[in-house]
């Protein structure tokens, strides 16, 4: 895997990926920034809400769950010093469906947790204290 990013201005930057998507980030108006574009700390805590919610859909698809929708609402605290690193993070998640099961969404969070969510594996192997809920909203017929 590879991407590129390179300055366009003040404190903006363009990152490209190897899948050919691209992406504008910017700072702070507070560090010349325009807010032209998410905060690349607002990136990874994205990726690991975009990655554990992969792993959720799909492991609830694989236990035969009628899955309608799955958001993920995610809360981060950050360090007071420099580095600002993520000390805390906490997955939210709100799936939508019919008839499914406590159970088996309760298997998948704890899966993606602990197996398959490479992004929640690498932050919380630097020291990130990742926790996790989740509700269940019956779909209208």
């Amino acid at each position: 895997m590879h991407t590129s990013v390179h300055w366009l201005e003040n404190v903006a930057f363009e990152a490209k990926s190897e899948s050919g998507h691209q992406i504008i980030m910017d700072g702070a108006e507070a560090y010349g920034g325009e807010n032209r574009g998410p905060r690349p700390m607002e990136l990874i805590l994205m990726g690991l809400g975009g990655c554990a919610s992969f792993d959720i859909v799909t492991i609830l698809k694989k236990s035969r769950q009628d899955v309608t929708g799955v958001q993920c609402q995610l809360k981060a605290e950050r360090a007071d010093t420099i580095p600002a690193v993520f000390t805390k993070i906490h997955l939210h998640f709100v799936v939508t469906g019919k008839a499914i099961k406590e159970k088996q969404v309760a298997k998948a969070v704890e899966l993606s947790a602990e197996k398959y969510c490479s992004a929640s594996k690498m932050l919380s192997d630097g020291g990130v204290e990742i926790t996790h809920d989740f509700e269940i909203i019956e779909a209208e017929a």
